[in-house]
């Protein structure tokens, strides 16, 4: 593959050693990376870019990560974007996939769950013209569930973790683990940001 067929990166982070080390290894994996040293300076940028997925770091100053998103949802941007949280950050996940975004990493992140993220969005990036598809797709997967797998997928939408959905459901954490499984299993999906996507691109949450 040339050099101008690899999927471009925008990585955007405050952190000068991420942006260094991340980079490096999204070069080394097969990606074209641009860094860009905060939210501020990436919107300023951002007409005269060149079209590609957008990895957004949360913690920022001036703009953090939320704010940069909604932004760039103002100006129509349609790069798919894929946010980096602070560990267990789940509700700033769900806000930030609330307000569009494919996927999210916890950080410190595995560079293989990075790597999965920054592929699916990529692939969202070739398929955007799909979007009626996906969600006659997304709205067949959760037909399945059933109506307690359903209440827990819309408790997870709504940022909660398995505690607070036991609670609100009347029912033990680990019944909740087991529809979550059950649930995950039935959509076809490996992780939370997956489950969401799904929720979010039939309606759910909205």
């Amino acid at each position: 593959m040339n050099e101008a067929d690899k999927p471009l990166i925008h990585l955007v982070d405050d952190d000068e050693a991420v942006r260094h080390s991340a980079s490096f290894m999204l070069r080394l994996s097969g990606f074209r990376v641009q860094t860009h040293k905060d939210g501020v300076s990436f919107l300023d940028e951002l007409k005269t870019l060149e079209d590609g997925c957008i990895l957004l770091d949360v913690q920022m100053p001036k703009m953090n990560g939320l704010q940069v998103q909604k932004e760039l949802n103002v100006r129509g941007c349609e790069m798919p974007v894929v946010v980096l949280t602070g560990h267990g950050d789940v509700s700033v996940a769900v806000q930030a996939m609330k307000s569009g975004a494919i996927n999210f990493v916890e950080k410190p992140y595995e560079k293989q769950v990075l790597l999965k993220a920054l592929e699916e969005a990529c692939e969202e990036m070739r398929n955007r013209s799909h979007g009626a598809l996906q969600k006659a797709d997304a709205e067949k997967r959760l037909a399945h569930l059933t109506p307690r797998e359903t209440e827990v997928l819309e408790g997870l939408v709504d940022g909660l973790t398995n505690k607070a959905i036991a609670n609100t459901l009347d029912i033990s954490p680990r019944t909740v683990e087991i529809h979550r499984a059950n649930l995950m299993e039935k959509l076809g999906v490996d992780n939370l940001s997956g489950a969401l996507r799904l929720a979010f691109a039939a309606g759910h949450g909205q």
